[in-house]
């Protein structure tokens, strides 16, 4: 009997494809991503790290952003999507017409991990986070602006209610199971 210890069942997996984890504030997409990204072997991008100065100072004011403000933060995401497949995104893409721009920008299949939870989770999740500029007004403005995923194929959903491990467990596998983004490494 062999004393050494089994692989985790994801170990050999790895990133084939971009992979965007999406979904309202609070619901960890940062969290989630790190950790992905970080089993899958790519590069994490923290798309809030990259909204213009003026959106940043929109919402730290409560002031939530509109369609103008937001499609010049997709269009620099879709363009980091598409240099490099090895590369996990977080970013909110709330809209479908969002995810088409970030699909279209990359010029390749995305894999989309949408983060779902009870309004009442998020909302204990933004009261407990420090240094997060995002405050917690708005999250209604983000819950009535996203449009759940519907009839798109390159999106799983996951439920945020189970530790971290469980979720990024939960998406691997459902990534997995439509056939994107990852791959076995059978070396």
């Amino acid at each position: 009997m062999s004393t050494a210890a089994s692989p985790h069942p994801f170990e050999t997996t790895r990133c084939t494809g971009p992979i965007v984890v999406m979904g309202v504030c609070g619901c960890g997409k940062t969290s989630v991503g790190e950790r992905l990204a970080s089993t899958l072997g790519c590069r994490f991008i923290e798309g809030d790290s990259r909204h213009p100065v003026a959106n940043v100072e929109k919402m730290r004011q409560g002031i939530p952003l509109e369609d103008a403000d937001r499609w010049p933060w997709l269009e620099l995401l879709g363009g980091e999507l598409g240099k490099d497949e090895q590369t996990i995104v977080s970013c909110s893409a709330l809209k479908r017409s969002y995810r088409d721009l970030l699909r279209m920008r990359a010029g390749r299949p995305i894999t989309f991990v949408f983060l779902q939870g009870a309004r009442t989770l998020l909302s204990s999740r933004m009261g407990a986070r420090e240094g997060h500029y995002m405050p917690l007004s708005l999250l209604d403005s983000q819950l009535a602006t996203l449009e759940v995923p519907q009839d798109e194929r390159d999106v799983v959903t996951v439920e945020i209610e189970q530790p971290l491990e469980r979720i990024v467990s939960d998406a691997i596998a459902r990534i997995a199971a439509i056939g994107f983004a990852t791959t076995t490494d059978n070396r």
